[in-house]
C-alpha cells in the first residue's frame, strides 16, 4: 500500500485531497492546525497528526518518516497578509520539508501552486504552461507560491520526482477563500464592474483538482519536473457569476461601471491604509482583485489533458451555485 503524507490536510482542497487519496488505496497520514477538520479526516480513515510545519521545522521529518509520496497543500492562501508571513508559510516550510522528504527516503513530492502567478493587468487567454508567469506578481501570494514552485522544480532528480499542480479558482463544500469572498461582495448588493463585466474566469471543483493531484503521483515517471495547469475549463464573466451568486441567495443585485484604472488606485489606497492600521483587516478590495474582475484568465488544458490524464468531471459553476444557495440557508 503506497503511503501517502498530506500537509494542509484541514483546508478545503486538503480534506478532498485526503478522500480521494483513500478512495485510490492509499494510507494517508494528514496533517494540519484544525482539530474540528482532523476528526473528519479520521473518520476518512487517515492517521492525523496535528502539526503547524511554519512553526515547528522539526515536524516535516517526523511526519515524513515512513513515507513514500508527499503531497505539499499547506499554504497561507490570501490576497492580503504580511509579506513576513508569506515568505515563512510558503516558502521556508516549503524548503524544509523538501529537504525532510529526500532525507527520509521519499519517492516525490506534489506541490500544490497556484495560477495567481499569471495575474496582470491584460486579459491571458488559453494559457499554456509554456506561458511565462507576470514578471511583477500582484501580492505576496503569488510571488510566494512561485519562489515554492521553482524550489519544488529545480529538486527534481531521477530518485525524486517532484510535480507542481495549479488549480485555478477552488470551489466546494469546505472553501474559505474564493466563494466567501465573492459571496461578501454580492451580498453588499451593489458590486463594481470594470469593463462591463466581460472578464472571464474559470472556476475548478475541488474534486477535480484532488483528482489532478493524483494523477500526478500515478504518472510520477512521466511528468517528474513538469508543472500543470488545473480548471473546471468552462469560463464564466464575471458578470454572469455575480447574477448566478445574486439569485442564488435571493438578492438583489445593482452594477456600478467603474474604469479599472480609478478602481485599481482606490484599491491602492485601502491596501496602503490597511497596512498602517492596528488591526490590518484585508482591505474590501485589493489590486489583485481589480485584476480578476477585469480582465480574463482562461486555460488551454491540454498539458493536464496528455499529461496526467486529466479531464474535468464537474461543472464547479454548478457546485459554486449550489455552495451559494446552501449559505443562503435553504439548499435548493
Amino acid at each position: 500500500m503506497r503511503q501517502a503524507l498530506v500537509t494542509g490536510a484541514t483546508g478545503g482542497l486538503g480534506l478532498a485531497l485526503t478522500a480521494a487519496l483513500v478512495a485510490e488505496g492509499y494510507a494517508v497520514r494528514a496533517t494540519g492546525r484544525d482539530p474540528v477538520a482532523a476528526a473528519r479526516l479520521a473518520a476518512l480513515g487517515a492517521e492525523v497528526v496535528l502539526a503547524d510545519l511554519a512553526r515547528d521545522p522539526g515536524a516535516a521529518a517526523r511526519l515524513c518518516h515512513g513515507i513514500d509520496v508527499v503531497f505539499h497543500a499547506a499554504a497561507l492562501s490570501s490576497p492580503w497578509g504580511r509579506a513576513e508571513d508569506f515568505e515563512r508559510i510558503n516558502v521556508t516550510a516549503t524548503r524544509t520539508l523538501l529537504g525532510a522528504a529526500r532525507a527520509a527516503g521519499c519517492e516525490g513530492l506534489v506541490l500544490v501552486s497556484s495560477p495567481s502567478i499569471y495575474a496582470q493587468f491584460r486579459d491571458r487567454i488559453g494559457l499554456t504552461e509554456a506561458d511565462p508567469p507576470a514578471a511583477r506578481p500582484l501580492n505576496a501570494y503569488a510571488r510566494t507560491k512561485l519562489a515554492a514552485e521553482r524550489l519544488v522544480l529545480t529538486a527534481n532528480a531521477p530518485d525524486f520526482f517532484t510535480v507542481a499542480v495549479r488549480p485555478r479558482a477552488l470551489v466546494g463544500p469546505d472553501d474559505q477563500v474564493v466563494l466567501p469572498r465573492l459571496l461578501a461582495l454580492v451580498a453588499r448588493g451593489r458590486v463594481p464592474l470594470p469593463r462591463g463585466g466581460r472578464a472571464l474566469v474559470e472556476f475548478t471543483d475541488v474534486r477535480d483538482a484532488a483528482r489532478s493531484l493524483v494523477l500526478a503521483d500515478q504518472r510520477r515517471s512521466a511528468v517528474g519536473g513538469r508543472v500543470f495547469n488545473i480548471s473546471g475549463g468552462h469560463p464564466v464573466s464575471v458578470r454572469d457569476t455575480a447574477v448566478g451568486l445574486a439569485r442564488a441567495l435571493g438578492r438583489d443585485l445593482t452594477f456600478v461601471p467603474l474604469p479599472w484604472p480609478l478602481m485599481l488606485a482606490g484599491a491602492v489606497a485601502l491596501e496602503g491604509a490597511a497596512a498602517l492600521s492596528p488591526a490590518r483587516r484585508e482591505p474590501l478590495i485589493t489590486p489583485y482583485g481589480v485584476a480578476t474582475l477585469a480582465f480574463s484568465q482562461t486555460f488551454d488544458l491540454a498539458g493536464a489533458r496528455d499529461g496526467l490524464g486529466y479531464t474535468p468531471l464537474h461543472d464547479a459553476n454548478a457546485t459554486m451555485l449550489a455552495m451559494a444557495r446552501q449559505a443562503r440557508g435553504d439548499g435548493r
